[in-house]
């Protein structure tokens, strides 16, 4: 008799199958569960177009990353605000400073959830609708990239970057936002150019409102 046989017909694993196939599942889920978040690399969850999501090249994402730990200073708190690729690049470890930092993410996309504590839902419909223990002007840098190309995004997230901000800011968003992005975030257009792995047709830009030798402005 095979594995799927049964006397009524209707086919049924044998005991020894099932007790085989709940080792499996076992020692699948403590390996994911062993998992750390600081040993996620860049890529772990794959981007979603469809959620208007687009990773940062490996070098930006490490450029942005080295970026906002520089800025942040020891002991400093760096907010990702839909940039997680440049939050997962922190957790690898592989920026200098990145160990002396606490950095968060901030996603509608609830897959980040993996992050446990460094993950706090976000819909930027909803700028001001944080978990109670997000507190005001708490992070000493906070990188965004807005999920859309439009006054209406852009301003909604303005708001969530201030009240999170102590006071840096790091903005990544398309060249046609330069104006309202200064009239916002008191920010200023850079010589560095984001790139995506993904070829895309509008012209990208950082923005910030410091001195940065890094992103050349």
């Amino acid at each position: 008799m095979s594995d799927c046989d049964s006397d009524d017909g209707i086919p049924r694993l044998s005991a020894h199958t099932l007790a085989a196939l709940q080792e499996f599942y076992d020692e699948a889920c403590e390996n994911f569960c062993s998992i750390q978040p600081d040993q996620l690399a860049v890529g772990a969850v794959e981007e979603d177009w469809r959620m208007s999501q687009f990773w940062y090249s490996d070098e930006t994402a490490t450029r942005l990353a080295e970026e906002v730990v520089r800025e942040a200073g020891e002991g400093g708190r760096i907010a990702c605000l839909s940039a997680p690729s440049v939050y997962q690049k922190l957790k690898q470890g592989v920026v200098v400073g990145s160990d002396r930092v606490a950095a968060a993410v901030f996603e509608y996309d609830r897959r980040f959830s993996i992050y446990a504590d460094d993950f706090f839902f976000y819909d930027y419909n909803e700028p001001l609708s944080l978990e109670p223990h997000v507190a005001p002007r708490s992070f000493d840098v906070v990188l965004a990239d807005p999920p859309y190309l439009s006054e209406a995004c852009l301003r909604k997230v303005a708001q969530t970057i201030k009240y999170l901000s102590k006071g840096k800011v790091l903005l990544c968003t398309g060249a046609i936002m330069e104006d309202l992005a200064k009239e916002l975030l008191g920010v200023n257009i850079c010589s560095f150019r984001p790139k995506h792995n993904r070829n895309l047709s509008n012209e990208f830009c950082c923005y910030v409102n410091y001195p940065s030798g890094l992103l050349y402005c």
